[in-house]
């Protein structure tokens, strides 16, 4: 399994094009903040006066010693590092463990850039449920209406897309539940190392799911498949008639002051500071690690092709939480969990029990090798999780391992 589906499964710059003024809900949320500059303050992460800031090591670990031992045991868990930032009732604590790259000592930067995979779909949702607040397309409109020229299946809804329940093939491949897996476009092993670096057009992938049998009929289950939210991708460039990278970009990434964060595109460059993630493969045989900090995330149109940083998916999420990029009613219905995954639109909502504060909203992922992200928060965003994993050449299976280093992580984070 590929590193981004047995991650995920185990944790269930361009300009803006000068087409004149765009009137967004954000737009209106910040005239009526009444202050700019408290709004910018906010919106940009920055600490209240008197609330405590940890911002690097050592200094990190000394006021959250419990915080450091759990990201020290992603760490002894055979992952290569992590970097971690919390933000809760005891202040903003950012730390680290583990090496920025095999074979040196330094550590990974605090608050480096990394492919963030999945939590992509948190944005592409974001931006389809403004649209709809801006009254341009209705959540349960026919997709096939707007993209007439794929020949969809006249069933599925904008709403099926963000839920996960159109039915459509996952381009990057089927796993059921019998542990059959009908291949898709390369996105592990070999054949997913060898084209790593190939550029794909969404609705190439779109297609290509397209010419497969779909899972099943529009709204009768429900599969986590990237296939939708590439159409999510599609969907917005018709409705805008801008790119997606502008209406991102626009809606988004300006509004919160998000500078880490980029829809890369073709890039496959991490820009800045950055740790390295690995991949461990077999071939011929035997097993080999390659660096995969360099691949094209093309592949991922619109459900995993973001770059971005711990601070910046706090911003994000924190700001998503508190009302600052939708409406309370699309909020709610965006955090309303629908069928076997919990899933709302762009979000799984996870149960840690009354102990731990009951529910929390996240979604992590990883690109097909190398990485991964999370971005966890409680409903009214007083306490976030964001972090990002590396995956180094232990053998290891991520799947397994993962998910016992994730489980005392949330525990320190949610339950302390």
């Amino acid at each position: 399994m590929s590193g981004q589906l047995a991650i995920v499964a185990a944790m269930i710059t361009s300009a803006i094009a000068a087409s004149g003024p765009r009137k967004t809900f954000q737009d209106k949320f910040f005239q009526r903040a009444g202050s700019t500059a408290l709004a910018v303050a906010l919106l940009a992460g920055m600490t209240a006066p008197g609330m405590a800031v940890a911002t690097g090591e050592p200094e990190a670990a000394v006021g959250r010693p419990d915080l450091q031992e759990a990201a020290q045991a992603i760490v002894d868990a055979g992952f290569a590092g992590v970097q971690l930032r919390v933000h809760g009732q005891r202040g903003d604590w950012v730390g680290r463990a583990g090496v920025r790259k095999l074979g040196e000592s330094a550590k990974p930067p605090t608050d480096g850039r990394f492919w963030a995979g999945s939590v992509t779909k948190t944005f592409t949702a974001t931006v389809v449920l403004q649209l709809v607040a801006e009254g341009k397309i209705g959540l349960d409109a026919l997709v096939a209406s707007y993209l007439p020229h794929l020949g969809l299946d006249r069933r599925i809804t904008v709403r099926m897309l963000l839920q996960h329940t159109s039915g459509l093939f996952n381009y990057t491949g089927e796993y059921y539940d019998d542990g059959t897996v009908t291949p898709g476009i390369p996105a592990a092993g070999k054949a997913w190392v060898d084209n790593r670096f190939r550029s794909y057009r969404p609705e190439e992938l779109v297609r290509y799911a397209l010419s497969k049998p779909p899972r099943f009929a529009p709204g009768t289950d429900q599969n986590y498949s990237n296939t939708n939210y590439t159409l999510a991708l599609l969907l917005i460039e018709k409705i805008t008639r801008h790119s997606y990278v502008d209406e991102v970009q626009h809606r988004i990434l300006r509004p919160l002051g998000l500078r880490g964060t980029v829809v890369p595109g073709n890039r496959t460059q991490l820009p800045g500071p950055h740790a390295h993630g690995y991949y461990r493969y077999q071939a011929a045989g035997e097993w080999q690690t390659v660096d995969v900090t360099r691949q094209n995330l093309s592949l991922l149109a619109g459900a995993g092709d973001l770059i971005s940083t711990t601070q910046d998916l706090r911003t994000f999420i924190t700001a998503l939480m508190t009302g600052k990029l939708l409406p309370a009613p699309l909020l709610a219905q965006m955090r309303d969990p629908h069928g076997k995954l919990g899933y709302g639109f762009g979000l799984f909502v996870q149960d840690l029990g009354p102990q731990c504060g009951g529910t929390v909203y996240q979604h992590n992922g990883s690109p097909p090798g190398g990485y991964g992200a999370l971005m966890y928060s409680s409903p009214d965003g007083s306490r976030t999780l964001t972090a990002s994993v590396t995956i180094g050449d232990a053998a290891i299976d991520p799947a397994v391992e993962f998910p016992k280093a994730l489980s005392k992580l949330l525990q320190t984070v949610f339950c302390t």
